[in-house]
């Protein structure tokens, strides 16, 4: 029987509203790449921003939450933008790591990007993920619980964004560029930064070092990220304690320390307790590194204000920090952090059905004929994963996979390593600092369970390596130092509760376990998150391909998909 006109009326006007008011759930975000002055340590220069704002603008969303950024590059040079650790549920599309997800947004182009949360509750952030346009294009992401849910410890009082970062004097871009060219280590930075400013121990900085102003008895929520190009680093607070509760935007069981130590790529949930007398103090950052290569060794500050009538000292006096090298002081927070079982996305894996062991070396290349070139003895530096240093395509990997076009990337990345040593000994022949080039990657099958074990070596110069997977958040089983040993190294996995994360330290000359589950077809980049490695080669791509149902299967592509 055919509907009445009022009824079917009725139907439309009922359709059309909900209609309207989903699309009003769904936030969108404008970002306008662009050129924008900015003065700092006393000079001042054009850098790479977006929407003129340095670090730049906060997305704010609930758990599970979609949105949309309208990205619109008015700036002089090709860019992409990576929603970092947002796993994308099969949505690698807009995931945007240049050439492996998605050719560059051209001066000029635009490019909607959809993000898609899911498991992610805490702290995250986005950046570039161009050449080196992240030191300056980059900002937080705040995810809270679900509308009508809580967090897993009492509701701080306010939440705040400490976002570090470095700043060169020079441009960014020449001074990647001039690395290349020569072959030679980049040129380290001349300022850390906390919120964009180097801090009061810096000429020309003091009246914009950053300020949290507090009052005393509340807890504040510090979103801690480290955008910082090329360093690890310890943090800490004067006199006060910090309790860690999330890792990654995955909650940890809290922990309370005088310090933390933190990469690049990774982000913390901090909860700091007002509870000293009002006064001013002052918040720290400076580098943790191993390995002999010059690094930036100053000191960044902050500083907290506590609100109330007295007389603030003249300088408040600095926090504790480990040394540069303590790399006990290091593992002995890192190893703290254990997960919460019950947030789990998926259990820990244990029939593991996928075993990968890579190497993650520091390498060079002879000097091309006629050329002079500044890596050690007169060759050009490079980094590798199981000996493979990655040749980056012109064409991006994801939509090649998809279309089935031939030429871009080769499959057979090695599950272990092709040379076997003594991978941390003190003096290694020279014959093993060359790698072979390639662009392969690893192929997963849908629902496969995987462990990956990362062996740092000591070719040409251990250091500690902050790997960064996109696509998934997977378990850190085990850390260890010098060589994996299967026999013996797995007996001490945490499988109970280890935390959840998207990137992990790999200790200098160790190593480190990470177990995950392959429910996210599509194509994802694993790499080092320094980076001056990453631009040297120390990255692979994983492809997992699709499952049997629908929404295990990868959908085809965003129709504004930039252009190669």
């Amino acid at each position: 029987m055919n509907m009445s006109f009022g009824k079917k009326m009725f139907l439309q006007i009922i359709l059309c509203f909900s209609l309207i008011c989903l699309s009003s759930q769904t936030r969108h975000y404008n970002f306008v790449v662009k050129e924008a002055r900015y003065t700092r340590l006393c000079s001042t220069k054009s850098i790479l921003t977006v929407n003129g704002k340095f670090p730049g603008p906060t997305i704010s969303v609930h758990k599970g939450d979609t949105i949309y950024v309208n990205v619109h590059n008015k700036g002089k040079y090709n860019i992409t933008l990576h929603w970092h650790g947002v796993k994308q549920p099969r949505n690698p599309w807009t995931d945007g790591p240049e050439y492996i997800t998605q050719c560059p947004i051209q001066p000029g182009g635009k490019f909607r990007q959809k993000i898609v949360f899911s498991t992610e509750e805490g702290t995250l952030w986005w950046h570039a993920h161009s050449d080196w346009t992240r030191a300056t294009v980059h900002g937080a992401i705040k995810i809270y619980p679900r509308k009508n849910s809580t967090y897993p410890f009492p509701k701080p009082d306010a939440d705040i964004p400490i976002i570090f970062g470095e700043w060169w004097k020079n441009d960014v871009n020449k001074v990647y560029k001039e690395s290349i060219e020569t072959g030679g280590a980049p040129n380290i930075s001349d300022a850390i930064t906390i919120n964009g400013q180097p801090g009061d121990l810096f000429r020309c900085s003091r009246s914009e070092t950053f300020k949290l102003n507090v009052d005393q008895g509340k807890t504040y929520h510090l979103r801690i990220i480290n955008a910082a190009m090329n360093l690890i680093l310890f943090f800490s607070v004067a006199k006060h304690n910090l309790t860690v509760v999330g890792a990654d935007a995955m909650y940890t069981k809290p922990i309370t320390r005088d310090y933390i130590c933190i990469s690049p790529g990774q982000t913390m949930d901090v909860l700091l307790h007002a509870n000293q007398e009002p006064n001013h103090y002052y918040m720290a950052a400076r580098a943790y590194s191993t390995g002999g290569a010059p690094f930036d060794n100053s000191t960044t500050t902050a500083r907290i204000h506590y609100s109330g009538n007295y007389g603030p000292p003249l300088s408040p006096s600095l926090p504790y920090l480990p040394k540069n090298n303590d790399t006990h002081a290091a593992f002995d927070f890192i190893r703290s952090i254990k997960g919460l079982p019950l947030k789990f996305s998926h259990k820990v894996p244990k029939n593991i059905k996928n075993h990968i062991v890579t190497t993650i070396s520091v390498n060079t290349f002879p000097c091309p004929n006629g050329k002079s070139c500044q890596g050690p003895n007169g060759t050009t530096f490079a980094a590798s994963m199981n000996n493979i240093s990655f040749e980056t395509p012109r064409f991006d990997i994801l939509e090649a996979y998809y279309y089935h076009i031939k030429g871009v990337f080769r499959k057979g990345f090695p599950r272990l390593p092709p040379l076997i040593f003594n991978f941390t000994a003190d003096f290694l022949p020279l014959t093993l600092n060359i790698p072979k080039r390639g662009t392969k990657v690893i192929v997963l099958n849908y629902g496969s369970t995987v462990e990956v074990v990362i062996q740092g070596t000591n070719v040409v110069g251990g250091i500690d390596h902050p790997i960064h997977l996109h696509g998934f958040s997977f378990h850190v089983v085990g850390y260890g130092f010098g060589n994996f040993n299967k026999s013996k190294d797995p007996m001490s996995y945490n499988l109970i509760d280890p935390p959840m994360l998207n990137t992990v330290i790999v200790p200098v000359n160790g190593w480190a376990a990470i177990r995950f589950v392959a429910t996210n077809p599509g194509v994802w980049f694993m790499h080092c998150h320094l980076e001056r490695h990453l631009s040297w080669g120390m990255k692979t791509v994983f492809i997992v391909k699709n499952g049997a149902l629908l929404n295990e299967t990868l959908p085809p592509p965003p129709l504004d998909m930039p252009p190669c």
